[in-house]
This record gives C-alpha cells, structure tokens and sequence, in this order.
C-alpha cells in the first residue's frame, strides 16, 4: 500500500506545484498601486504598460524600458502585435522575471512574413499562438484575448465557432488562465458581458470615445465634430455591468490614440489634458481594473506613473472637462450625466434633472414647453430631494449634486 501510495502523493505535489506555480501571487511593489483583475482574482497594478514601442527598440532598450516598469511596480501588459521582434523583445526583457508579470496576449494575431494580421483561421491562430509563447520564453500566460471583435456581425460570427472552440481549448489545457475579449465598440463589448464567456474586456475608454454614439466609427475624423453632452448611454450600462458582475476592464487608448487627448492641436476637446487625468479618468470607473498606456521610452513611462504619487489636485479632469461642457455663459451644471451617482434612495434620476437644467441654461434660461414635458414626465423630481449627499460621494466629478437640485427646483417650480 505505502509503495502506491508514495507515487501518487508525489505526484499530486507535483500537480498541486505546477498549479501553484501558475497561480503564483505577485508581490506588491509599494510604488504602486493594485486592483483585482475583476473575478480572476490576480493582483494588478493600476497602471499597465503596451507592447507598441517594442517593435522601435533593440534588446537593449526592451529590457531596460520593460525593467523600469516593472521595478516600479507595473505587472501587466497587454501584446497583440504579432511581430516576431516585439515578441522576441518582450521575451528577452522578461527573462528572470516572468513570474513577475501578468501576460494578456491575443489569439488571433498571425505574422504573415510582412506584417501583422487579424485572423479567425484556427491554423493560423495556432502558429501565432505558439510562437508567443515561444517568444515569450513561457508555457502559459494569464489572459487570453478573442482579439478585436469591433461589429455585431462579427460578434454573431464568433459564437460557437471553431476559433472560439480553439481559446476555450486553451484554457481547458492550461496554456491561458482566462479568456477575454478586445473590442472597440461599446455594442459588442456590452453583448460580451452579458455572454458569460469573458472575465476581463479590454475596451477603449477615454473623455472623447465615451462621448461618441455607440455604433459611430471611432476612426472617421467627422466623428468628433458631433460630441455627445454625457457619457453614451451604451457605454454607462457596460460600465456599470460590468462593475455589477466582477468583470474586469482593462482600458486601452487611454490618452485618445496616438496621445491626441494630450495635444490641444490634435485634442477633439480642443483642449490637452495631462497622462494624469487621463489615466484618473478611466480608474473613475469601478469595473476598471488597469489603464494599459503607451510609452514609447521611460520618460513617458515616468509621465505615467506619477499619477500613482499624483495629488487630487493633479488628478481632477472635471475641472478640465468642464470647459467642454459648461456653456457660453460659464454656467452648466457640470454633470456628465455618467450615472455614478445612482441609486438616489428616493428614486430621482439625477442625470436627467440636470441634462435638462443644462438644456434650459443653454436656451438662455428658458424653459420651452418641450423642456418642461420632459421633466414632467420624470417619476421624481428636484423637489423631492432630501439631501443626503450620497449621490455626492459616488460622483467622479465632484458636482454639488444638491445644490443642482435646488436650482432644478427653482427653474421648474418643483
């Protein structure tokens, strides 16, 4: 009995090591700060880092960019470009210290022997898949991504189909530790959390592509001139979905694409907003697990990762975004109708109260008859606040919620 026994508790150790090994705890780097990565439970640092500036370097520079990061407390990257020399500099930046990243690479990233390409051939996918692990000096990474789904035929498509399969069967084989999806359209990333299949959705979010109409093309230039007043509404369920349901986002295109939200020429905003705000403004959001940004070399890395010792001062985008919203006259209620605030104990829709106050300020004061069924139609209204300042403590942007409510109730008499 002992000469049986004695194999198969070794071989359950082995097991339970190599399971252990994959599931290692990363240590905490007190230059940073951490969140949970949605219900995987991983640790991960606020601030992550992407695999953009790793085709523009040699070994050298990889090394030296990817090891600063990481002394500094960065633990997640995100790698989606299948070139072999991004890959291979990665990997040869991680050597001796895998353990202390956590990889989200895509499936669905093949190098055609040019250039990169998105694919749902699962042949294809197998190569590419490989030889990121190959390149990456590794026999598994933490997120596997379905890589950019960006319309609802595509979306369609992807449910139960071989590719599909073949990431489940990753999982399955241990070689991913959790399966996700990039996208960015709201409407797919929506349907992506309702799925059930992913437990992290890698999602562009910033001040501009949230005040765009779900569905818009995010690469047509004419885009930007139509700007939504608040936050898409697609957009406020996702968020709050997927806060709701422990489903992590990992947030790219933090500073706009290109870094244009930093650059007053370039900005849709018509005004630059600084790394910092950038970053505060996609953390705001509860389901927000890291801001995966770009930096070409360490200074813009070190940009970056002052918003962990940053001031509220330096991180305050409200100040700064209210220029967008507020009105010719400086008034405006400041809201950005996101609905972070809710629930109101009493039931009153504050978004809506003060998208119609912003309307009435905007029609120099005046409450048009459509303005006024409108907020007649509202279940509760100004007048039935009570003031208990909750709504207060969950707004990101620090409106004085109760005070809008008063003036509500001035302007509409209840």
């Amino acid at each position: 009995m002992k000469k049986i026994f004695i194999p198969i508790l070794l071989v359950g150790l082995l097991v339970m090591a190599v399971s252990c090994q994959k599931k290692k705890a990363f240590t905490e780097n007190p230059n940073m700060t951490y969140r949970t990565l949605g219900s995987t439970g991983i640790r991960v640092g606020e601030i992550g880092i992407g695999c953009g500036a790793f085709g523009k370097m040699d070994t050298a520079e990889s090394r030296k960019l990817l090891g600063y990061a990481m002394d500094n407390g960065v633990n997640y990257i995100d790698i989606y470009d299948a070139d072999p020399k991004v890959r291979s500099n990665i990997g040869y930046a991680l050597k001796g210290r895998r353990d202390e990243m956590v990889i989200q690479g895509h499936i669905g990233c093949w190098w055609n022997g040019t250039s990169y390409e998105r694919t749902r051939d699962v042949e294809k996918c197998k190569i590419g898949f490989n030889d990121l692990l190959e390149r990456l000096g590794t026999d598994h990474i933490e997120v596997g991504m379905v890589h950019i789904i960006d319309n609802l035929e595509e979306w369609n498509e992807l449910e139960g189909s071989p590719y599909l399969e073949y990431v489940k069967s990753l999982k399955k084989e241990g070689k991913i530790g959790h399966i996700g999806i990039s996208s960015h359209n709201a409407e797919v990333a929506l349907k992506a959390a309702k799925s059930g299949l992913f437990e992290v959705i890698m999602f562009s979010l910033n001040p501009v592509f949230d005040r765009i109409q779900a569905g818009a093309n995010l690469w047509d230039s004419t885009t930007y001139q139509h700007l939504l007043p608040g936050i898409d509404p697609v957009r406020v369920e996702l968020y709050d979905y997927c806060a709701q349901h422990n489903i992590a986002i990992t947030v790219m295109k933090v500073f706009g694409g290109g870094g244009r939200l930093l650059d007053e020429k370039a900005s849709p905003l018509k005004f630059a907003l600084t790394p910092v705000q950038c970053i505060a403004y996609s953390l705001a959001k509860p389901c927000v697990a890291v801001a995966i940004c770009g930096a070409d070399n360490i200074e813009e890395l070190k940009a970056d990762l002052q918003y962990v010792k940053a001031s509220d001062e330096e991180k305050d985008f409200n100040s700064a975004l209210n220029k967008g919203t507020a009105k010719a006259d400086g008034k405006g209620t400041g809201c950005t109708y996101c609905n972070h605030c809710a629930p109101c104990p009493v039931g009153i829709d504050i978004a809506a109260v003060n998208e119609l106050l912003d309307e009435v300020q905007q029609n120099n004061g005046v409450v048009s008859d459509e303005i006024a069924v409108k907020y007649k139609k509202l279940k509760y209204h100004a007048s039935d606040c009570v003031g208990c300042g909750q709504c207060e403590e969950r707004c990101p942007f620090g409106v004085p919620v109760r005070e809008k409510m008063d003036e509500a109730q001035a302007v509409f008499g209840y």
